[in-house]
């Protein structure tokens, strides 16, 4: 745990039904804006993410009848952060079978913040095929965007200041389904690095 969750002073802004409405409104709005979403593919960004596109597959699987392919895009080689950060393991990328050449392909995140990890994303897809349009899911938008990025499919804007911190739990990896705002102890000095 990290020492906002110690510490007491993170407070739930979402909880296990509010994720689950605001991901069936989006699977709505995907479903809407792709005219039915029968070129649709869902690519999460790990870990989270991963988790978010699984669940939105479902719903939309509800809505039109049809499953949704549904992969995972690893996106650490691209990170311009790369240097400046401890080593990690790498993720897995997983394509569905049928690819992305000509989709659209919806990348999904937790949480959007300077805007990076996207452009690390949009990088990886890239190398990965030609997609005929990229958009955006994020459960949380928190504002403080270094990047010209903009979420297509925004679960809950919530304004931050660089002290407050945004952490989402998901039953699969967490045990419990919530995003908490905590405050650090001290300030970061750029948000550069961080979603």
């Amino acid at each position: 745990m990290d020492a906002i969750q110690q510490s007491g002073a993170a407070r739930p802004v979402l909880e296990g039904p509010d994720i689950a409405r605001v991901l069936t409104r989006i699977a709505h709005e995907i479903v809407e804006r792709a005219k039915g979403a029968d070129d649709v593919v869902l690519l999460g960004i790990p870990t989270r993410g991963v988790f978010l596109a699984r669940r939105l597959a479902d719903k939309l699987e509800q809505i039109t009848g049809r499953r949704t392919p549904v992969g995972s895009l690893d996106i650490t080689m691209y990170r311009d952060d790369l240097r400046m950060r401890p080593a990690r393991a790498l993720a897995r990328t997983e394509i569905p079978g049928d690819g992305i050449d000509g989709r659209l392909v919806v990348l999904v995140d937790d949480v959007l913040f300077s805007g990076r990890t996207i452009r690390a994303a949009l990088d990886a897809l890239g190398d990965i095929g030609r997609p005929r349009a990229v958009q955006l899911a994020v459960l949380v938008d928190r504002g403080h965007r270094e990047l010209p990025i903009r979420a297509d499919y925004v679960g809950k804007n919530l304004p931050t200041s660089l002290r407050e911190t945004v952490k989402v739990q998901l039953s699969e990896e967490d045990g419990r389904d919530t995003v908490l705002l905590g405050v650090r102890e001290t300030a970061p000095t750029a948000p550069a690095g961080e979603r």
